[in-house]
């Protein structure tokens, strides 16, 4: 290859497409950006309610499973990953939350300079949203962010309604100045269309001379000269090729891939990686440690009025919103399924939420072989009302399976591992029950279907929600960032502690998990680290 980078990003994900857009913008620098997958060219990822479709699809997923775990009763729970351009961004349900200010105030306090204030005004510079600038929110920014406001289902009304009987008020925007509350969830959409990281940071980044896109390549090590990065390895179409850079490699491949290729660099544990027989370049085991991620299930009720199964499921439901979607750019298939939700707080002594709803009027309790049927609903008029837990205690990690870079990495989530996760799970499901008790929601209910009302005491709903939770698809923290390298893996500039131009910018560096979508945060944190390197560069 004949271009020598400064910068060689891994990973065209959620903070990998900002960073190639953001170290790009000026034209001083070069930028090499690899990514495992390809095109994000593709009608069912840019079709928002098209992620179904994808949710088992190897050709743009990783498709992880973790290891059985005993919190979930024992079973394996499936991890799908974006292996495409704009990685999980490109095949997500789009909901776009920031998380709670103090989340970030946690961060500031392990990592100085990561405080609200500093991630308020990287969010706000980041955005364009629908609704319109405030003292919390940006416009006129990259990442436009849809309102959400039109072609919602009626029974969302319904749904906020029955929050408010319930003693949840309504509020108007989860990103503003209060995340507590009930109401619709704005969306990363922008014309009828999934509004990835790589349709809104790559694509207008891609004609610039300065940046390189190599696609269909899997990063195999970091190169390393002592402890110095000076490149990757990658495989691309059977072949083993080097690109060495002049300045940083940066590692975006997010909360697996990241700490995966840490450990298969020398960087990790020091005794894994030697009992694999891998060079123990820097022993620090909280690389692939700390791993965090929100459980959640769904309780489901039989309706007595029309929900969004009696369109999507027949053959003519399918044809008329097809052709809605087609000439309108309207209808169900132009949303996400979660078109409300909503935070709340199983103890009112709780200082902010600790739970996360998502309101769906649709229901899939009938399974569809190699999909997630979102588009071939039950044949019965179903709802279902999900939720998650915002601040788990419980902790897994990643592990390397062997020393073939191309093997998935052990992955240990330790779901409802503590007695604080299952105990706030099961104050939550109470809740739920009592939101569909309200008159706004109870009347038009005909029947609860899962668990169903035989599941009433306490260790029936225990079981049943270790039976039936599973990963919302938000595992983060498993490089984290902190100011003390005994306790994490990056600095607060986002540098691998012990290590020279090797930083990682994704989820993985979170210090914390935060209330809410990940999204959001990892295409901040990617802002942020373009900021943070930008000034380093400036100032060598």
């Amino acid at each position: 290859m004949d271009f020598q980078p400064d910068y060689i990003i891994v990973g065209a994900g959620s903070a990998g497409s900002v960073l190639a857009n953001r170290l790009t913008e000026s034209g001083a620098h070069k930028v090499a950006l690899i990514e495992a997958g390809g095109s994000d060219a593709r009608f069912f990822i840019h079709m928002p309610l098209g992620y179904g479709k994808l949710f088992y699809n190897p050709a743009v997923n990783w498709m992880y499973q973790t290891e059985p775990d005993e919190g979930l009763a024992g079973q394996r729970d499936f991890w799908p990953r974006g292996r495409v351009l704009g990685g999980s961004s490109s095949i997500n349900a789009m909901v776009y939350i920031r998380g709670h200010r103090a989340d970030y105030d946690e961060w500031g306090k392990t990592a100085q300079g990561w405080g609200w204030d500093t991630c308020l005004n990287a969010y706000k510079a980041m955005e364009d949203t629908e609704a319109g600038a405030d003292e919390w929110r940006g416009a006129g920014g990259p990442l436009f962010i849809s309102a959400n406001k039109s072609g919602l289902h009626p029974l969302v009304g319904s749904y906020i309604a029955a929050c408010e009987a319930a003693g949840l008020p309504h509020n108007p925007d989860f990103n503003g100045a209060v995340q507590e509350g009930a109401g619709i969830y704005q969306m990363t959409i922008k014309s009828a269309r999934r509004n990835s990281a790589a349709r809104a940071f790559l694509t207008p980044a891609k004609g610039r001379k300065n940046l390189r896109v190599i696609t269909r390549a899997q990063v195999t090590r970091v190169l390393l000269e002592g402890r110095r990065a000076v490149g990757v390895e990658y495989m691309q179409g059977g072949q083993t090729r080097q690109l060495r850079c002049n300045a940083e490699v940066i590692l975006s491949g997010g909360a697996i891939n990241s700490p995966q290729l840490l450990q298969l660099s020398g960087i990790g544990k020091g005794a894994d990686l030697a009992a694999l027989g891998l060079p123990v370049v820097l022993d620090n085991p909280n690389v692939g440690a700390h791993l965090s991620d929100h459980q959640g299930l769904n309780y489901t009720w039989e309706m007595n009025v029309p929900t969004y199964n009696a369109i999507l499921r027949p053959w003519w439901g399918k044809a008329i919103v097809g052709a809605q979607y087609l000439l309108t750019g309207g209808g169900p298939l132009a949303k996400s399924i979660n078109h409300g939700g909503g935070f709340f707080r199983t103890r009112p002594d709780l200082d902010r939420p600790n739970m996360q709803l998502y309101f769906q009027a649709f229901s899939t309790l009938l399974p569809k072989a190699g999909e997630r049927p979102l588009l071939t609903p039950d044949p019965f008029n179903g709802l279902s009302i999900g939720l998650s837990n915002c601040r788990p205690t419980s902790r897994g990690h990643i592990r390397l399976a062997s020393s073939d870079p191309m093997a998935h990495p052990i992955i240990t989530a330790n779901a409802y591992s503590t007695n604080h996760d299952v105990a706030e799970m099961l104050e939550a499901v109470k809740f739920l029950r009592k939101i569909a008790a309200q008159p706004p929601m109870a009347r038009l209910i005909k029947a609860e279907l899962r668990p169903g009302p035989a599941v009433s005491r306490d260790e029936d709903i225990i079981a049943d929600f270790r039976q039936r939770s599973g990963t919302v698809y938000h595992p983060s923290c498993t490089a984290r960032m902190g100011d003390d390298p005994a306790t994490s893996v990056v600095d607060a500039r986002l540098r691998v502690h012990g290590m020279q131009g090797l930083r990682v910018i994704d989820a993985s560096a979170f210090p914390n998990l935060i209330a809410g979508n990940t999204n959001a945060p990892a295409m901040m944190i990617g802002w942020r680290g373009a900021e943070l390197i930008l000034a380093d560069a400036k100032a060598r």
